[in-house]
């Protein structure tokens, strides 16, 4: 019946809210939709989002969001500015995914992060990763920036015509949009120092020429940091059927891990450690749980060679 289809169709699809076009968070979900679409068991759709905070409010509010990419910062940022209560004991982690890069893209006559002060700098739409990270990166660093909020593809357009100085992105390299650019578009990656206030909550990272060709020279490493992405959950409780649907989610993910890993997925997924911590954040229960199954029978496949 009409009924029992509308059932069987929603039961078995995962909504998975992830980026913009010409991002690593999209790539990634479209990976998860080609490696565990499983037919009517299980059916994953990949959703642009608007990044990492408006994602969180996307899996507490929007119907049809299931999961979202999100970067580990987030949740510093909501409580700090009161965002959502008791935030802790609503969204949980499935999985860290990888780290992202944050990307300071340039033009022509800026040299050094130094460069940027008093001039317009894009840090993405309002609630993208890198309009929580880069206000905390240029005032821990003491570079007083006007800030400006344009989508990524518009953003480097601005950059290139010289209306705005830089354009910042919190995302993993190589990102398709950056990834495109050509030398003779006379933009280049700004150096990101490790500076000891940012080693708290940041890891060092570096982009070379394998990276980004056509910003990054041969033989040059471009120093910069990145912070943990994480695959984020609505802590359902068992008495919702979503509960169930997002554990089928779980089970066929950590299955899967191993194909995510190989071309020609998106190679950040090789940096994936489903047993992996996030400081600050709770492992939702199903996650948990099913994850010890995974190491027990690794282990005893370990103990029987």
């Amino acid at each position: 019946t009409r009924a029992e289809n509308i059932t069987r169709i929603n039961n078995g699809t995962v909504g998975v809210i992830s980026g913009s076009f010409g991002g690593t968070y999209l790539r990634i979900a479209s990976d998860l939709a080609a490696v565990l679409n499983d037919g009517e068991n299980l059916r994953i759709l990949p959703i642009v989002g608007q990044g990492s905070l408006q994602n969180i409010d996307d899996i507490l509010y929007l119907k049809g969001i299931d999961v979202g990419i999100v970067q580990s910062d987030v949740l510093a940022y909501i409580k700090a500015n009161n965002i959502h209560p008791n935030i802790n004991s609503r969204i949980n982690y499935i999985a860290k995914l990888f780290n992202q890069e944050l990307h300071v893209v340039a033009g022509r006559g800026i040299r050094s992060l130094g460069d940027l002060a008093g001039r317009k700098v894009s840090l993405g739409v309002v609630g993208s990763g890198a309009s929580i990270t880069a206000p905390v990166v240029f005032e821990t660093l003491g570079v007083a920036i006007q800030p400006v909020h344009f989508d990524p593809a518009l953003a480097l357009e601005k950059v290139k015509k010289g209306e705005i100085a830089a354009a910042v992105f919190v995302t993993g390299k190589p990102a398709d949009s950056i990834l495109s650019l050509k030398p003779e578009d006379g933009l280049h990656l700004l150096t990101v120092d490790y500076a000891k206030p940012l080693r708290e909550a940041y890891l060092p990272a570096s982009f070379t020429h394998l990276d980004y060709p056509g910003l990054v020279p041969k033989g040059v490493s471009v120093r910069t940091i990145s912070v943990d992405t994480v695959l984020a959950v609505y802590k359902w409780t068992r008495k919702s059927r979503r509960y169930f649907k997002v554990e089928r989610f779980i089970k066929a993910f950590f299955a899967n891990r191993n194909a995510l890993k190989q071309p020609p997925r998106h190679r950040k997924w090789r940096e994936m450690s489903i047993a992996a911590t996030v400081p600050g954040w709770e492992r939702f229960a199903p996650a948990q749980r099913i994850l010890e199954e995974v190491l027990k029978s690794r282990q005893e496949t370990a103990d029987s060679q």
